[in-house]
C-alpha cells in the first residue's frame, strides 16, 4: 500500500499552494466581509489549469486525474474555501455531469469552454420542497415539438447568477416519480430564465447562492443530458463525487484553523509563558491534528477509488460525514484557543467556523450520509 503522492501530484499541489498564497490569500477577508464574487480570480484559476485537471486532453484538460483535482481543491480551501466550493460545483458537478453523460457535441459546446475559456458551471437540483427528497421536484419540462418547455424554480444554487452554464433537473413525467426526472443544459440569458433571491448566508459570503426561476423556458431537445428519465441517476452519481470535494473543503479549512491556532498559541503570552505551553491546549491541538490526518486518509482513499473506476459511494459518504463533523469541531476549538479574539472578525478563525457549518449540510446532510453508509453495510 503506497501512501506517497506521485511527482506529478506533488507538482500540482505545489503549483496550487503557491497560487493560493500569492493570489487568493491577500483579499480573502475583504471578499468575505463585502460578499465579493471575484470573476478575475476565476479567470486565473482557469489560466493555471485547475479547471482541466480531471478531464481528458481532447477537451482541453490535462488528464491529471481525480486525486490531483482533490489535492488542488484542498490547497484552495486552505486559503479560501468559498472559492473552493464554487470550483467543486463548476468542475466536479457541472463538468463531471458533461464528462460522464454528455454527447460528444455537448462536451464540445458546454464542457470545453469551462475547461479552456473561463466559463463557470452550476448544478441545480434543490427546490423549496425538494432537498434530501429529490422525488418532490416541482420544476417541470414538457416536450413541445423540438423543444422542452420548463417552468419552476430552484433554490440555494451555488454559482447562481454568476455561472454561464447550468445543469437543471426537472420532471418530464411526474407519474414515474424519480424515474420521471430528466437533466437539461441551460445557458445564462436564455429567454424566460431569470434569477430570484440572492441568499444572505451565515458563511461562504464570497460564494454566490441564488434562486433560479424558469417561466416558459424553451430548451432544445439536444440540450437533454443523458436520456429522458435519467436525471435522478445523473444527480446521485454526481453527488457521490461531490461528497468527496465537500469533505476536501472541510479538510482544507480544518488545516487552516489548526495552522492559525498553532501560530497564535505560540505568540500569545499569559502568566509569563506562551499559552501553547499549557498541556490542556496542547491536547486540544493534538486531537485536531489527529482528526485531520484521519480525514485526509478517508478522502484520498475515496478519491483514489473514483479515479480508478472502483465503487466509492460508501467511502465518499464516510469521508464527507467524518470530515465535515470534524471541521465543525476543529474550527470551534480554534475559536476557543483564540479566546475573545477568536470571536472577532479581526482574526480568520471565526470565518472558518461559519464556513464549516455548511459542509455538514450540502451535498447531502450528514444524516443522509449515515443512511447511505448504513444502507451499504447492511446489504
Amino acid at each position: 500500500m503506497d501512501f506517497q503522492l506521485t511527482d506529478a501530484q506533488k507538482a500540482v499541489q505545489k503549483l496550487v499552494a503557491n497560487f493560493a498564497a500569492q493570489e487568493l490569500a491577500p483579499g480573502v477577508m475583504e471578499r468575505d466581509e463585502h460578499k465579493i464574487f471575484d470573476r478575475k480570480l476565476w479567470d486565473r484559476i482557469c489560466e493555471i489549469g485547475i479547471c482541466g485537471l480531471p478531464f481528458a486532453e481532447q477537451y482541453g484538460g490535462s488528464a491529471a486525474g481525480y486525486v490531483s483535482y482533490v489535492l488542488a481543491c484542498e490547497e484552495i480551501c486552505k486559503v479560501d474555501d468559498a472559492i473552493g466550493a464554487g470550483i467543486a460545483v463548476s468542475i466536479g458537478l457541472f463538468g463531471g455531469a458533461l464528462n460522464a453523460f454528455g454527447t460528444e457535441e455537448q462536451k464540445q459546446k458546454w464542457l470545453v469552454p469551462v475547461i479552456t475559456d473561463k466559463k463557470i458551471g452550476a448544478f441545480a437540483l434543490t427546490e423549496p420542497s425538494a432537498g434530501s427528497d429529490a422525488a418532490l421536484q416541482q420544476t417541470v419540462a414538457k416536450l413541445d415539438g423540438s423543444h422542452y418547455v420548463m417552468n419552476g424554480a430552484k433554490i440555494f444554487i451555488t454559482n447562481g447568477g454568476e455561472a454561464d452554464f447550468y445543469v437543471i433537473f426537472a420532471m418530464t413525467d411526474k407519474s414515474k416519480g424519480i424515474k420521471g426526472i430528466s437533466a437539461f443544459l441551460l445557458e445564462d440569458g436564455t429567454p424566460g430564465f431569470s434569477y430570484g433571491k440572492l441568499e444572505h448566508k451565515l458563511g461562504l459570503h464570497a460564494s454566490a447562492t441564488r434562486e433560479l426561476v424558469f417561466q416558459d423556458v424553451r430548451i432544445p431537445k439536444e440540450n437533454l443530458l443523458g436520456a429522458e428519465g435519467q436525471g435522478f441517476k445523473i444527480a446521485m452519481q454526481l453527488l457521490d463525487g461531490g461528497r468527496i470535494t465537500v469533505a476536501t473543503q472541510a479538510l482544507g479549512l480544518s488545516e487552516a484553523a489548526l495552522a492559525h491556532a498553532i501560530k497564535y498559541t505560540k505568540e500569545r503570552v499569559q502568566f509569563g509563558k506562551p499559552i501553547a505551553a499549557n498541556q490542556a491546549l496542547q491536547f486540544m491541538m493534538a486531537d485536531m491534528a489527529t482528526a485531520i490526518e484521519a480525514s485526509r486518509a478517508l478522502i484520498y482513499r475515496a478519491a483514489w477509488l473514483k479515479e480508478n473506476n472502483l465503487p466509492f459511494a460508501q467511502e465518499a459518504a464516510m469521508a464527507k460525514l467524518f470530515s465535515t463533523d470534524m471541521a465543525m469541531n476543529i474550527t470551534t476549538d480554534a475559536v476557543q484557543l483564540f479566546g475573545g479574539y477568536g470571536y472577532t472578525c479581526e482574526y480568520p478563525v471565526e470565518r472558518l467556523m461559519r464556513n464549516a457549518k455548511i459542509t455538514q449540510i450540502y451535498e447531502g446532510t450528514n444524516q443522509i450520509q449515515r443512511m447511505v453508509i448504513a444502507g451499504n453495510i447492511l446489504k
